[in-house]
């Protein structure tokens, strides 16, 4: 039986890709709703995306909803430095024609949880990590009710990409991480450490243009317009692929390697807010509370996105 997910999102190029492969996969997935979080931009334009994506990918049927507009605590960071003003900036999608759906995505998430046979549904999680806490503060009980919660975010080998010490979607809400992360939730978490492995290069994106459908190239024009940042930051051949990787595991873990570890979020240090401090070579005695992805092969992984997203429209 396909695994039921709920995406929560704040797209972004890559956050898009993530979602067209999951919609791409129904022999793998029942996506059954998509929630927006600020991050990448403010929640209305990743909320329009999210929508504009499902239309893409020739599924209108999958509700959208929006979720929460800033940090628990803090102030929002976002970053139209590297995906544009509206966040997803490269292809030109047309407006989407589909609506919001009118329940807040917090709610959203709690109802689902709720209603649904206990360890049913996976939370992949694309953003900062605000929606979920926000539902885990709001009604503890879904935390034994979450199938697995598998994420992008955090950093360890490779440390930061939006401080010297943090990566994004941590940074963005590290209180919200501190609250999933102490959660008791079963936990995969899909770092910069592997991501920065998989590399958009040349090949690999004409590849993906040479497939020949709208998708195609819509996710060809995404990631050439975002990986201009990148390439001049890293100067690598390829910029790094991020969160389509959340749903490539969940389809293939045989892709990745990695271990069961402590990872712990800091939120209180003004040097490295939002670092994930991981004890990926077991030095403390701190219970193992994540599986923490280290490495992975980006051949096999760009194989399957491209073999998946040529089954679209």
């Amino acid at each position: 039986m396909p695994r039921k997910i709920i995406i929560d999102t704040d797209p972004g190029q890559d956050d898009a890709v993530a979602i067209l492969l999951a919609l791409a996969s129904p022999e793998d997935f029942e996506v059954v709703g998509v929630v927006a979080v600020a991050g990448n931009v403010g929640l209305h334009h990743n909320a329009t995306n999210a929508r504009k994506i499902v239309e893409l990918a020739g599924r209108p049927d999958v509700p959208v909803y929006a979720g929460c507009s800033r940090p628990m605590r803090r102030t929002l960071v976002t970053a139209e430095h590297v995906h544009g003003d509206t966040g997803l900036n490269g292809p030109d999608l047309p407006a989407p024609k589909i609506e919001l759906q009118p329940q807040h995505g917090v709610d959203y998430i709690i109802d689902a949880l709720m209603s649904a046979k206990p360890k049913s549904i996976t939370l992949c999680t694309l953003g900062p990590l605000t929606n979920i806490a926000m539902a885990l503060v709001k009604e503890p009980r879904i935390a034994e009710r979450i199938a697995e919660l598998v994420m992008m975010g955090g950093a360890y080998f490779e440390v930061g990409n939006i401080t010297p010490a943090a990566e994004f979607n941590i940074y963005v809400d590290p209180d919200a991480a501190d609250i999933v992360f102490r959660s008791g939730i079963k936990l995969t978490v899909l770092p910069l450490d592997v991501t920065h492995q998989m590399q958009s290069t040349p090949a690999r994106l004409n590849a993906i243009k040479a497939i020949g459908n709208k998708s195609g190239q819509a996710v060809y024009d995404m990631l050439t317009f975002s990986e201009g940042f990148d390439l001049k930051k890293y100067g690598w051949e390829g910029a790094p692929l991020h969160d389509p990787t959340v749903i490539a595991y969940l389809i293939d873990p045989t892709i990745f390697e990695g271990r069961e570890c402590n990872v712990t979020i800091e939120t209180t240090s003004e040097l490295t807010i939002g670092m994930t401090v991981t004890d990926y070579w077991h030095v403390t005695d701190k219970p193992k509370n994540a599986s923490y992805i280290r490495s992975g092969n980006a051949d096999r992984f760009y194989d399957l996105l491209t073999e998946r997203l040529a089954r679209l429209p």
